[in-house]
């Protein structure tokens, strides 16, 4: 083989990258009249794999065979050339292009030169398409407020030729009136987020040579939390014994649960364990030093409310000391010291 003639177009294709497959591909062409045609394999190239341009129907009297980048034969686009020697097996005149780019897309044409001096073209087209990477999605509101603000995900990066689909907890959209998909689906609109939107969301970018999906992503909605209530356990309880159990009641899911004792944050004494998600105070036994105004507290990442107070009173009683539990109506519950 020769090295290739003539002012090659190196812009696109390096020299290095470019091969006629006569020694890897010496396919016997049978007698034939018919047309010479161009096959691209694969059909479907993507960005970095080889692609042979395989040359069918080359006629068995042929002198020579050049390639050049586009439809038109000029010496400006000549790639690669190839003339037989009078002793060598006829090659198939393909083209094996290595590790192709998206700047290889285009037309590459095939001329055949006969013994006879007569001449064949036929011309093929490449088209490489990239490898997606993996998609990400972006908001353009990080803490967005029910109710009240509109959320936009975006599928990225951007890439030409990509179509772009999108998962809800793992479920195809449903209709809604608070979503909407862009024109080329890249872009997902939330009106008016409520709690339940949260997701997780995944998008799925796909061309025709790759399929990717991005990892889920979960909107953090902002929402005020309701005030929560306290309950206690046991209507009469006596001093030094117990337990009195206080349950921080709260209809919300996803929230933080702080006490507190005399209007400051509670500091456990001993005697005093909290369950492992805050919710319940125990107290045992109950002293006198246990007496005052209990509060809970819960919060989010928007904002925080307060239970009103549950009072455990140190109640005077001629020759005892009495404790009693005391809510918004004042209860009236008699415990008796020893």
């Amino acid at each position: 083989m020769e090295p290739p003639s003539g002012p090659a177009n190196r812009k696109h294709v390096p020299w290095n990258r470019l091969l006629l497959a006569v020694s890897l591909l010496t396919f016997g062409t049978p007698p034939t009249t018919a047309q010479l045609t161009i096959e691209v394999v694969p059909h479907l190239a993507a960005e970095g794999t080889d692609v042979l341009l395989l040359a069918h129907n080359v006629a068995e009297n042929f002198l020579g065979c050049s390639w050049y980048r586009g439809e038109r034969v000029e010496n400006s686009q000549l790639i690669a050339s190839y003339r037989i020697a009078t002793n060598t097996i006829y090659p198939n005149g393909t083209l094996l292009i290595q590790h192709v780019t998206q700047k290889d897309t285009g037309s590459y044409t095939l001329l055949i030169t006969r013994d006879d001096l007569q001449t064949e073209r036929q011309t093929g087209h490449l088209h490489v398409h990239p490898v997606l990477p993996t998609p990400v999605i972006t908001s353009n509101n990080s803490s967005p407020w029910e109710h009240k603000d509109t959320v936009v995900l975006t599928c990225g990066p951007e890439t030409q030729n990509t179509s772009y689909m999108w998962w809800i907890n793992y479920q195809s959209l449903s209709s809604s009136t608070r979503l909407e998909l862009s024109e080329d689906k890249r872009t997902l609109t939330v009106f008016s987020v409520t709690r339940n939107d949260t997701g997780p969301y995944v998008c799925e970018a796909r061309n025709p040579v790759s399929v990717r999906r991005s990892d889920p992503f979960t909107l953090k909605v902002l929402y005020p939390v309701a005030r929560p209530s306290l309950q206690a356990s046991s209507t009469r309880v006596t001093e030094h014994e117990g337990p009195v159990v206080l349950t921080c009641l709260t209809d919300e899911t996803g929230v933080s649960i702080r006490w507190f004792f005399k209007g400051q944050s509670l500091l456990l004494t001993r005697g005093m364990t909290l369950s492992l998600d805050n919710s319940t105070l125990t107290i045992d036994p109950v002293s006198r030093k246990d007496a005052g105004d209990y509060q809970c507290e819960v919060s989010n990442r928007a904002n925080s409310r307060k239970s009103d107070p549950l009072r455990l009173r140190d109640l005077p009683h001629p020759g005892t000391a009495s404790v009693a539990l005391v809510g918004q109506a004042v209860l009236s519950r008699s415990l008796v010291s020893h």
